[in-house]
């Protein structure tokens, strides 16, 4: 009895230093927690506790993740052999404990375990004794298990699913405690880093600096290597927007610009493709066109998470790791959950990037549209409209052409980044090949785009050509429901134009459709008016003719019919004579009166002379003293003579009839292509066109020269009429 009470008392002595044990372990862990020190140390002391306590080879605490794997976040092993290391994922649709622990949610064991098929959690463990997990519950929801293993051909004791049933309910605490102190200070940080962006957004900062921002932020909150923010551009094209690194290793910089194809294996294209944060482990396993990028980097895994803004997929964040240990299981929860706050800064930066270019492209649209309605020349309002859409959109090159009849197109307008202040390089027309971006729209009729990445940058093209374009979009420009030029832009560098290119390009054709059927449909008055004008002045020249060739030469022939008529009279006729004698005045006078009116039609004077003399003759027969000065020798064309004549004709007419002048001046001359010619009275002034003077008249024949007649008739301060013609 006495050997069986010693046996008792040892026992009990034995579960009270057990006990003892446990609840020394747990204060341990406990101290930790209070003490905030960093989970995967927590992690680490629990694993080591447990083995130490429970007496096991390998002790991993584990978390469930919610895409089927679990993450070893603890590990205490009694030998550095064959043991996981932190960080190690293990996959759950194995046959392992961890996949019988997550499924059941109940402690499992497995003796014998070399008798099984081999699994991520027993994998180089050959001959263990037994395996035993116990699930951990945090907040009444399974948040992992604790793993226990034998290297020993024994088996773990039959109570050990309740030490650590025990021991996991405690740990559970210290757990939940570590967590919701860990997610204060992550949440503490998510706020803090998300109002840093807000700020910066409510200050009006630049796209491109809100961008950037943003990934450091990310990058810093999910304490992760590189953060790149792509923005897609279409279905098959993104674009880097924002980037950021934690430390310069001399690798380069984050390139932000750079434009990448989505095609292959990795996160931008697993992103754009579901609409869903994705994930890779293993870099090396990934493809694509960014892949030997990022290779270059040192980046090993990744996290990507889709950004939306008013419900469009806008592009996608990444955060990657260059650590051998892929990132959290919790940083696609993490990373989704920031990214729906930063969504809402993208969304206001991204409506004041989008007013901003509104109201550029607005105020463009409106100096363009004040060339055209003061009817500017064509080549200056092309070449305002290729310099405003090349600095609206950014581009290296914006070209103007127009379709001619012998199946060529010929530049009329152009501006390029490299040259903005000098002119477009003049050169040939331009032959219509397949591969050529104005034969595309010529023939489609549509808006056309060509990329093309074989070609060189601009950099290797000679100064004085345009720079080669690797990306070009053309818009055709139509007037009256034909197709009459088209608008092109192009970039030289490595980066395609943005998808709504040609959308912003057919604002500015529709306002050079606008001027150019304006502009045709002046020089269609204008030759009208011309047309009508010349018609006007042969008319004048027929009726001069038929006067000076006919009825002037009849009149002339009958007054010396009389004359003969007189002398023949006889002696006594005397009364005869006298008869004769007046009929003969009288058609002299007729005659003066004739050649008077033929002189007005059309002077000869201005036909034999030019203006000089035409003017000089108008002078000598006005009725008050005229200033004649005359700078310009040369004669010009008929019509342009004609209206300078009769302009001097009408406003010395005027002069005399009307104003109570007593002189007048007259200034001729001819600088810059144009006939200058100025008419100036010393009159009582308040002259009005519109009550009768032949004024009217005469401006409709200047206009229809492409000219221009004013008249400035003060009250009380004389009359000026000028009168400004091109002599192109």
């Amino acid at each position: 009895m006495r050997d069986v009470a010693g046996a008792e008392d040892l026992t009990a002595d034995r579960t009270d230093e057990r006990i003892a044990e446990e609840r020394a372990a747990l204060q341990r862990v406990a101290a930790l927690v209070a003490a905030a020190v960093p989970p995967d140390e927590v992690f680490a002391a629990v694993a080591a506790e447990i083995g130490r306590v429970v007496g096991t080879d390998i002790t991993t605490i584990n978390r469930y993740g919610e895409d089927g794997i679990a993450v070893a976040v603890g590990v205490w092993t009694r030998t550095a052999t064959n043991s996981p290391r932190p960080g190690t994922r293990f996959n759950l649709d194995d046959s392992s404990v961890l996949t019988l622990v997550h499924e059941t949610a109940r402690p499992v064991r497995i003796d014998h375990v070399n008798e099984l098929v081999d699994t991520p959690t027993t994998g180089a463990c050959k001959q263990l004794g037994s395996v035993v997990g116990v699930p951990i519950s945090v907040e009444g929801r399974l948040w992992g298990a604790v793993v226990v293993l034998s290297l020993q051909p024994r088996t773990l004791s039959d109570d050990t699913e309740g030490r650590l049933v025990g021991f996991t309910e405690l740990v559970a605490t210290a757990i939940a405690n570590t967590q919701a102190r860990v997610e204060l200070r992550r949440y503490a940080d998510e706020q803090a880093a998300l109002r840093r962006v807000a700020t910066l957004v409510a200050s009006a900062a630049a796209p491109e600096d809100v961008f950037v921002a943003v990934a450091a932020e990310v990058g810093r909150v999910l304490e992760a290597d590189f953060t790149f923010l792509s923005r897609f551009d279409a279905a098959d094209r993104a674009t880097l927007v924002g980037g950021w690194r934690r430390t310069d290793d001399g690798t380069g910089p984050v390139v932000i610009g750079t434009q990448y194809d989505l095609a292959g294996t990795n996160i931008p294209t697993l992103v754009s493709g579901t609409g869903r944060t994705a994930r890779i482990d293993d870099y090396r396993k990934s493809s694509g066109a960014v892949v030997h990028r990022i290779r270059k980097l040192g980046i090993r895994s990744a996290v990507g998470a889709p950004i939306s803004v008013e419900g469009r997929l806008w592009g996608c964040i990444s955060v990657m790791s260059t650590r051998e240990q892929p990132l959290p299981a919790d940083a696609e929860g993490r990373l989704t959950a920031f990214t729906k706050l930063v969504a809402t800064a993208l969304a206001d930066t991204l409506a004041r990037l989008e007013l901003r270019q509104y109201a550029d492209e607005q105020a463009a649209l409106r100096r363009v549209a004040t060339l055209v309605a003061r009817a500017a020349p064509q080549g200056e309002v092309f070449t305002a409209v290729a310099t405003e859409v090349g600095m609206l959109l950014g581009v290296d090159l914006a070209v103007l052409s127009r379709y001619d009849l012998d199946g060529t197109a010929t530049v009329v307008g152009g501006w390029q980044r490299s040259r903005p202040g000098e002119p477009f390089p003049a050169r040939q027309p331009l032959p219509f090949d397949s591969d050529r971006l104005h034969t595309q729209v010529f023939r489609t009729r549509a808006h056309a785009r060509i990329d093309d990445h074989s070609v060189k940058p601009a950099a290797a093209a000679p100064s004085s050509r345009p720079p080669a374009s690797r990306s070009a979009v053309g818009v055709p420009i139509n007037v009256e429901q034909r197709v009459w030029g088209v608008i092109s832009v192009a970039t030289a560098g490595t980066e395609r134009l943005p998808s709504l290119t040609e959308e912003r390009l057919t604002a500015f054709t529709e306002l050079v459709g606008t001027s150019l059927a304006k502009a045709e449909a002046q020089a269609a008055l204008r030759a009208s008016r011309a047309r009508i004008v010349t018609a006007a002045d042969t008319a004048r020249r027929r009726i001069e003719r038929d006067l000076h060739d006919g009825v002037q030469q009849h009149l002339v022939t009958l007054a010396l019919l009389l004359r003969e008529a007189q002398l023949s009279a006889p002696a006594n006729a005397g009364e005869l004579v006298r008869q004769l004698d007046s009929v003969a005045d009288g058609l002299s006078s007729v005659l003066d009166e004739i050649r008077e009116i033929s002189r007005g039609v059309h002077p000869a004077v201005l036909a034999e002379g030019g203006l000089q003399p035409a003017l000089k003759s108008l002078a000598r027969r006005a009725t008050l003293p005229v200033h004649l000065d005359v700078r310009t020798q040369a004669r010009f064309a008929d019509p342009i003579e004609i209206a300078a004549y009769y302009t001097v004709a009408e406003a010395l007419a005027n002069t005399a009839k009307h104003a109570k002048a007593t002189m007048s001046d007259i200034l001729l001359t001819s600088d810059d292509g144009t006939l200058r010619l100025t008419v100036q009275d010393d009159g009582e002034g308040g002259a009005d066109p519109s009550r009768g003077s032949g004024l009217a008249g005469l401006a409709d024949r200047v206009e229809a020269l492409g000219g221009r007649l004013w008249l400035h008739s003060p009250q009380g301060g004389g009359t000026t009429v000028g009168v400004s013609v091109p002599l192109a």
